[in-house]
């Protein structure tokens, strides 16, 4: 299949995106489901598109990093109860019954036949 755009255009266009389809498009003059399609029309340009997602991913994870050793406890929380869930950290929370009772939930369905049911008058 023949493109408009060449790869090295592409290529140029993804660098420094953080893999932001919509800044990729604005840089091709395309609209966002076309720089779409270029992105995924060569391995090299999907490769480059992934390479910039996982750039943005380690900025916002060393951010987090340095706003926990500078001892934010929101983003520290967030990390143990996220990354920590291996450790026993995490944000659940336990239904009981009265008193801590096991709590069982149940659903009670009862089928009324139509010659069953009476009517009043008043």
């Amino acid at each position: 299949m023949s493109y408009r755009v060449k790869k090295a255009t592409v290529l140029e266009a993804i660098r420094g995106t953080g893999g932001i389809v919509s800044q990729i498009a604005k840089r091709l003059s395309v609209d966002w489901s076309t720089a779409r399609k270029y992105i995924n029309a060569w391995d090299e340009t999907k490769k480059a598109f992934e390479d910039e997602r996982e750039t943005i991913l380690d900025m916002a994870e060393s951010t987090l990093f340095k706003s926990v050793k500078d001892g934010n406890s929101q983003d520290a929380k967030w990390v143990l109860s996220t990354l920590g869930k291996n450790r026993g950290f995490s944000e659940r929370q336990e239904i009981t019954g009265a008193n801590g009772d096991n709590f069982i939930n149940k659903v009670v369905v009862q089928f009324v036949r139509p010659e069953d049911e009476t009517t009043t008058t008043e």
